[in-house]
């Protein structure tokens, strides 16, 4: 999107707060008193969304669409920022009708831009009317629930082709179910009469970047507050005692922003809305905007202990996308609109750096304890280590094709590496800029050092300043100077046989592979039922033993082992993961091959796996006489 002008700066709104516990409890709106007020008829209201049926899954809007007589062209946004492609369910839309003083007007759908719709305005017409449809929810993708609901304002509404985002103004106003609460980063929440909700006036961009979660079981948590500006985590849960957090975890995620600030020196928002789904329908996912972020996790994700050590990051790695993707962000993915395709090369600083960071604040606030990460590390690293992909495929080849990798589906992920791999790998790439300036400078000066130059003072509201390649690597020398360019190309712009590997001995540490488990893969294995057996025999098991991918080169490869297989048995037994476990260690003193019986389009066969080196899991130990960098990383920072 295009940068917005530094005084320029969008107020948040301040909407409702406490448990809630009924959906029959009305909840009570909050102005903010830094949110400009829009009266004017100058500015009228342009879109109307009614959520009443948002439990089954259907959103109907009107909308006012300003207009000229003759030809015109109106468009349903396709690019969308954070998803860094054009993932704008064009499919979901439903029931489009366009009228002009009453009287039906023919839309046509452009042949070759699908996201485009012309129509032919008559004289003396300034405004359409035009109304649609949304359906929520479909195989794979589902944002609406009986009991919640999350809503981007991306699904609801055209806007006129070639407009600039940031120029183009929009009032809304929202009718949601009776008794529903709502979070959303949109400035004046006022009723308006039987439902409806109105906002204050913000511009087309603004809109997009403010989604709002809803739903009858609520709670709002104050995390920090100073002055006028202030950081609130709105949660929504399917069930009401999904939102019973304990006192010691809210602690610690109240040490978010103190984090934060300590990370990069200053803010860019003003009034800040973690928007957290707690529902095991919606599926695990978060996307960034300035002022709020929309997360989604399974119900228990703030109960259950393994869902914040495995994805402890989720809600921090969205909250630094403020500053990392919002505030600064690469000049060539800003477009001046939502139609324009997004280049997405610098996603390496964008996703990688975050990625990075969003983990380094879960460590550093306690939502992890600090002292696990050199486990999570390991894990991190015999990931990369071993996708026979990057033999062939440098990462500024993933984060270029990113628009269509995020949504690669198929076998074989490995071979053919996936987005997903540049926040991985991103993670070792920027802890190893980390450790390589606090090496270079004597511990002086860190990767902090460089985020204050990068997105520090001075406090601003949400606007954006836009970098390059180029920007990154001068800044990186006002740290320290080094041949950062040659770093960069190495490792992002070349192929490289391995990840970056300098920073595990820097920090003090070396990788091993024991039979001793990993508690990070553990947990993750746990929680998402299956059975990793990447390192040992060369597949990932789901599901009722199902097969979803092997590691090319493998004893499982050899073997003739493939995706869509699924094991039955193993050594004469029914396949278990126990089981497995149990003939791994066996395998280890027997010395003999493994027997799988795999069924395949109903066709059973067996495959003989010759492998015996036992369990296999990877572990940073120390280096003696060296200092533990990781430990003085991941430490808490606030308050030094």
């Amino acid at each position: 999107m295009k940068s917005v002008p530094r005084s320029h700066l969008v107020s948040a709104a301040l909407v409702f707060g406490s448990l809630v516990l009924s959906c029959g409890i009305s909840a009570h709106a909050r102005p903010n008193a830094n949110a400009r007020s829009y009266t004017t008829p100058a500015n009228p209201e342009r879109l109307f969304v009614d959520a009443r049926w948002v439990t089954r899954g259907l959103v109907q809007t009107r909308m006012i669409m300003p207009v000229r007589p003759g030809p015109f062209t109106f468009v349903f946004p396709k690019w969308l920022p954070g998803y860094h492609s054009p993932a704008n369910p064009l499919w979901d839309l439903s029931q489009i009708r366009v009228t002009a003083h009453g009287q039906p007007v023919l839309w046509k759908r452009d042949k070759v831009d699908l996201y485009a719709f012309h129509v032919r305005v008559p004289a003396h017409v300034h405004h359409l009317v035009i109304r649609f449809t949304a359906i929520l929810n479909g195989p794979g993708h589902v944002i609406s629930t009986p009991h919640l609901a999350v809503l981007n304002w991306n699904r609801f509404l055209f806007y006129q082709n070639d407009t600039n985002s940031h120029e183009d103004d929009f009032r809304v106003r929202i009718r949601l179910p009776r008794g529903w609460h709502f979070g959303t980063a949109l400035p004046d929440p006022h009723p308006v009469g039987h439902g409806w909700v109105r906002f204050g006036e913000v511009n087309l961009a603004t809109l997009i970047d403010s989604p709002l979660d809803t739903g009858c079981y609520f709670r709002r948590i104050v995390l920090w507050h100073h002055g006028t500006a202030r950081q609130v985590l709105d949660l929504f849960a399917d069930q009401p005692q999904d939102l019973e957090i304990s006192p010691r975890l809210i602690a610690h995620y109240k040490q978010m922003t103190p984090e934060a600030l300590a990370l990069y020196g200053s803010r860019h928002w003003i009034d800040y809305h973690s928007l957290l789904a707690l529902s095991n329908a919606l599926g695990f996912q978060g996307i960034e905007h300035h002022q709020s972020s929309d997360d989604r996790a399974p119900g228990d994700f703030m109960t259950n202990p393994l869902e914040q050590m495995v994805s402890g990051d989720l809600v921090t790695h969205e909250f630094s996308h403020s500053w990392n993707g919002k505030y600064r962000r690469p000049a060539d993915l800003t477009t001046p609109n939502f139609q324009v395709p997004q280049k997405t090369d610098l996603l390496w600083v964008y996703e990688g750096m975050n990625q990075y960071l969003g983990d380094l604040l879960s460590f550093r606030t306690g939502i992890r304890k600090p002292d696990e990460y050199p486990s999570y590390l390991a894990m991190l690293y015999s990931e990369m280590a071993t996708e026979p992909g990057r033999l062939t495929e440098p990462l500024i080849d993933l984060t270029t094709a990113a628009p269509y990798l995020y949504g690669a589906r198929g076998d074989y992920p490995s071979i053919r590496r996936t987005a997903g791999d540049f926040y991985t790998e991103g993670e070792l790439l920027w802890l190893d800029v980390d450790t390589l300036i606090r090496t270079l400078t004597h511990d002086r000066k860190s990767l902090d050092t460089f985020l204050h130059l990068y997105a520090g003072p001075p406090d601003t509201g949400p606007i954006t300043v836009t970098y390059t390649r180029a920007t990154i690597e001068h800044l990186l020398n006002e740290v320290v100077p080094y041949h950062w360019h040659a770093f960069f190309q190495k490792h992002v712009y070349e192929v490289a046989l391995r990840p970056p590997t300098g920073e595990l001995k820097r920090a003090g540490w070396r990788l091993v592979y024991t039979a001793k488990p990993n508690r990070f893969m553990v947990a993750q294995e746990k929680l998402s039922h299956t059975n990793n057996q990447w390192l040992t025999y060369g597949i990932k098991i789901g599901k009722n033993g199902q097969i979803f991918d092997v590691r090319e080169g493998s004893p499982a490869w050899r073997s003739g082992f493939a995706p869509g297989m699924a094991i039955r048995a193993v050594d004469g037994q029914k396949y278990k993961p126990s089981v497995l476990s149990w003939v791994l260690k066996e395998s280890a003193q027997n010395r003999k091959p493994t027997v799988f019986l795999v069924v395949e389009d109903g066709w059973y066969r067996t495959l003989t796996v010759d492998y015996d080196g036992g369990p296999r899991f990877p572990h940073l130990v120390r280096i003696p006489g060296t200092v533990n960098l990781l430990r003085r990383i991941m430490a808490p920072h606030a308050g030094r």
